[in-house]
């Protein structure tokens, strides 16, 4: 049992001697205080790149909505733009302003001949479409405009009660 006790000894000096106590102590604290500030920097700076990064994918986010928004918005422009630029629209919108087909063309040469017979073009007066006058407001009808006879008109009669 003296063996184990002296082993025990040689144990717990050859620990002393490899973990000192007292005045190396307090060499160790600045190192321990520098870890432990670049531990904490390093969970400050993770902390805000995370938040920085967070804050960028909700403005991507943002970006991506307000993109097909507008890519919508030109897609309904783009169809209204083809749908008034198709043959039959524009032949209507020209006939209710009053065109007419052309008929055959005549071409002029380089040298200044004319090939092919000019006329001029003509309109068949059934087929010309005036437009429409704009609709009336729903409403009281306006009152009637002064007689060019140079008589007042009496005011309109007000309802009784």
């Amino acid at each position: 049992m003296r063996k184990a006790a002296g082993q025990l000894k040689g144990r717990a000096a050859r620990l002393a001697r490899l973990l000192p106590s007292g005045p190396s102590t307090a060499a160790r604290t600045p190192f321990v205080l520098l870890v432990v500030v670049l531990l904490g920097g390093g969970l400050i700076t993770l902390l805000l790149l995370n938040t920085s990064l967070n804050e960028g994918s909700f403005r991507l986010s943002e970006l991506r909505k307000k993109t097909t928004e507008l890519t919508d918005q030109e897609q309904a422009l783009q169809r209204d733009v083809d749908e008034r630029s198709a043959p039959d629209a524009l032949e209507r919108r020209a006939r209710e302003l009053g065109m007419v087909p052309g008929g055959n063309p005549a071409f002029l040469g380089p040298d200044g001949t004319v090939r092919g017979v000019p006329k001029r073009a003509t309109a068949d007066p059934s087929a010309v479409r005036r437009p429409e006058p704009p609709a009336r407001p729903v409403g009281p009808p306006a009152p009637a405009l002064p007689a060019a006879s140079g008589a007042p008109v009496p005011p309109p009669a007000s309802p009784k009660p």
